[in-house]
């Protein structure tokens, strides 16, 4: 099981930062160009407990794939996870957490996640898929920056985890 967290102060409202997570279709606002995404299924304004999500990506190695998602575990202004159903993770959960602090917000993902294809799924992960991710949410970090406020990333690297945090 590998593991990414990335944290990064916002200087808004945990009301604003709810405000713009919760909405579906922000996600296209934070994905990078290169991968291609593009969300297929009709979403609501506001993400509900138990909605799938299909769209669909363009992942290096893998090509275009469809990914379905069901958001779960909505805890307003605090928390909720996007779960793959399909996609080419053989397993993907994804925690997204937001926490009050002096001067605004941190907001912080962490993804858990397997390959497919046993050592094979492995290799790939060391020799693509570990990067592709990091730079996926470094443009996430980038974009929120742009959107929200300046900080800068620092990368920590630790065993089986890739850490991105302020």
């Amino acid at each position: 099981m590998h593991t990414l967290k990335q944290s990064q102060f916002l200087p808004i409202t945990l009301e604003e930062a709810w405000d713009f997570i919760q909405a579906p279709a922000n996600l296209d606002t934070i994905t990078p160009p290169w991968l291609r995404f593009a969300i297929l299924s009709e979403v609501p304004d506001i993400m509900e407990n138990g909605l799938i999500i299909e769209y669909r990506i363009g992942l290096p190695v893998i090509g275009r794939q469809r990914w379905v998602t069901e958001i779960k575990h909505i805890t307003p202004l605090c928390s909720f996870v996007d779960e793959q159903r399909l996609g080419p993770y053989r397993f993907w959960y994804h925690h997204h957490a937001l926490k009050e602090v002096d001067g605004g917000v941190l907001m912080t993902d962490t993804v858990r996640y397997r390959l497919p294809f046993g050592p094979l799924g492995e290799l790939v992960h060391a020799l693509v898929i570990r990067k592709v991710l990091r730079q996926i949410f470094q443009y996430r970090h980038h974009r929120f920056t742009e959107l929200f406020g300046p900080q800068e990333p620092t990368i920590t690297k630790k065993a089986e985890t890739d850490t991105l945090e302020n």
